[in-house]
């Protein structure tokens, strides 16, 4: 379909394509099974400008918005679904700095991460605290002019490499969602060490490290927004970065059909080629169908964000569980398509089968997602309904 892209939405779009075909499709497999981060990938991406491509100009940017990270995201994940995340995460560290943070906090970090200097990471997950983000137990403690931070986040995307983390500690665990509190902790304070590397089903050339703090001072001027905004600051982070999550998931599923089109054209069965049967091919228009309804919404979700809504979670929410469904869906269909030969890792629909599965599960799975797709559209039926005479 015909998304009516700008001329500059265009060459960022073929320009994340043609860094996606060339450097990082070739290398896929390579960092899946060395489960290694692509840190040089990471510099070519870099070099190209596309970290900034949600940044502001005044801030070392593009001046672009969601809509711009989500094309590259799509590109990336069509190639490989590590690499993507691995560009992606950095946006969601550095979302909470730019939607909260001071002038001087955008000036000191917002440059770094718009070039890709330095990547940013988004630490909210804890042990005891998933889906329920507001039971983290990670304390910040005031003291003079630093916060003492002790406790431990898990499952943190890019931990270990990233060097500015946004940090949500609670300065009053009694006080649930209200004493969550978000920070900027930079790599190498003292008292900030990382735990073990995850071993994952999917996306292994990403980092995933537990984060540690043990009495970690960290200057009480990186707070962002103010003692117990936290919650805020992580849900409105969200709103704005499972539109990325989707267009991961649209990139990995449309990276699956591609290949299983293909294949169906040169796999030859009783004498003709498999796409030639009614099953294969009725598959294949389900695929594609199902690929460009998801594109469909998360691009009008991320258009619906830059365009300044002020209400999105519900749409933000829709997108990443439509989309993450699909790719799931799709991703095991073009294994199916494959046979015996898609079960293998020779073949790239294997790794992008376990790569789609955790668009199902990070930043909100899809059953936290349909709770809040399902909440509002509720709130919204009341209030239609007080508002009628």
């Amino acid at each position: 379909m015909n998304y009516f892209l700008t001329e500059e939405q265009q060459m960022i779009r073929d320009l994340a394509r043609k860094i996606a075909e060339e450097k990082v499709a070739p290398r896929a497999a390579e960092f899946d099974e060395a489960e290694e981060f692509p840190w040089d990938l990471i510099k070519i991406l870099a070099e190209a400008g596309l970290f900034g491509v949600w940044v502001p100009e005044e801030y070392g940017g593009l001046g672009g918005g969601v809509f711009e990270q989500c094309l590259v995201v799509e590109e990336l994940s069509r190639a490989c679904g590590a690499v993507a995340v691995s560009y992606a995460a950095s946006a969601l560290g550095g979302f909470p700095i730019l939607l909260f943070g001071t002038d001087e906090q955008k000036r000191k970090y917002m440059p770094d991460i718009a070039s890709g200097a330095r990547l940013a990471a988004f630490a909210l997950t804890e042990p005891d605290a998933g889906s329920d983000a507001s039971n983290i137990r990670t304390t910040a403690t005031r003291d003079g002019d630093y916060y003492i931070l002790n406790g431990t986040k898990q499952w943190i995307t890019s931990g270990g490499e990233a060097e500015i983390y946004t940090v949500i500690a609670t300065v009053d665990p009694s006080r649930g969602a209200r004493g969550m509190t978000a920070f900027v902790v930079e790599k190498g304070t003292p008292g900030f060490e990382f735990g073990k590397k995850e071993k994952k089903m999917g996306i292994r050339a990403s980092a995933t490290r537990e984060l540690i703090f043990q009495d970690c001072r960290v200057p009480a001027a990186n707070l962002l927004d103010r003692e117990g905004k936290g919650f805020i600051v992580a849900m409105r982070t969200f709103d704005r970065t499972r539109p990325g999550v989707a267009a991961q998931a649209v990139g990995i599923a449309q990276g699956a059909l591609d290949r299983a089109a293909r294949y169906a054209t040169e796999r030859v069965q009783f004498g003709k080629r498999i796409a030639e049967f009614q099953a294969i091919e009725h598959m294949i228009a389900d695929m594609a169908t199902q690929v460009e309804a998801a594109r469909a919404l998360v691009y009008a979700t991320a258009r619906m964000i830059d365009a300044g809504e002020r209400d999105f979670s519900k749409e933000a929410s829709m997108a990443k569980v439509f989309a993450s469904d699909v790719a799931m869906r799709v991703t095991t269909d073009a294994v199916q398509v494959f046979g015996g030969y898609g079960y293998m890792r020779d073949y790239p629909v294997e790794k992008m089968m376990r790569d789609a599965k955790i668009t199902q599960i990070y930043e909100g799975t899809n059953q936290i997602q349909r709770s809040i797709i399902g909440s509002a559209v509720i709130k919204q039926a009341i209030r239609r309904a007080s508002s009628t005479p």
